[in-house]
């Protein structure tokens, strides 16, 4: 086996939210189990995580940005920028051991979606995601650990809560 691979994403909100909470617990986890590592690159210096996040195994936290940090060795950096005209290849990982999150995949065309889900609250009540997500073997939207929960959570949120 290579290089272990690093995963990067710039965290350059002031604020963890909920929502980055579990993708980024659902992401420092699986890169960990894979063998790779996953790091939150140009962090406010009064960044708050939430505890869930201090205590994921796997995860680094970093000021510095992607440019200081792999300042030498630039070339094994992938920006993967979804204005890119080329798509993500299987043998890019012979090339690059980092890769900048921006949101290109390979191969697209093969990625099963479901668009807007929607998701049952209870039996009266259910939600319509304004996104597209994967979708599993069943058909539905794969989420990291606890989202599910989250979006029930905030849909008992009144109007007074959202302003």
């Amino acid at each position: 086996m290579g290089t272990p691979k690093t995963y990067v994403v710039e965290h350059l909100d002031p604020e963890c939210g909920p929502w980055s909470t579990l993708e980024y617990v659902a992401i420092a986890t699986e890169s960990t189990e894979a063998g790779a590592h996953f790091c939150l690159s140009s962090a406010p210096q009064g960044l708050h995580l939430p505890e869930l996040l201090r205590d994921t195994k796997g995860l680094q936290v970093t000021h510095e940005g992607v440019e200081d940090i792999y300042r030498d060795c630039k070339d094994r950096v992938c920006l993967l920028d979804p204005a890119a005209k080329d798509e993500l290849n299987p043998t890019d990982a012979d090339v690059f051991n980092v890769f900048v999150f921006g949101g290109i995949l390979v191969p697209l065309n093969q990625i099963q979606y479901v668009d807007h889900p929607e998701i049952r609250i209870d039996e009266h009540e259910s939600t319509q995601m304004p996104f597209r997500y994967v979708k599993d073997s069943q058909g539905r939207p794969v989420m990291p650990e606890g989202m599910l929960e989250l979006i029930k959570k905030d849909s008992d949120k009144g109007f007074e809560d959202l302003i």
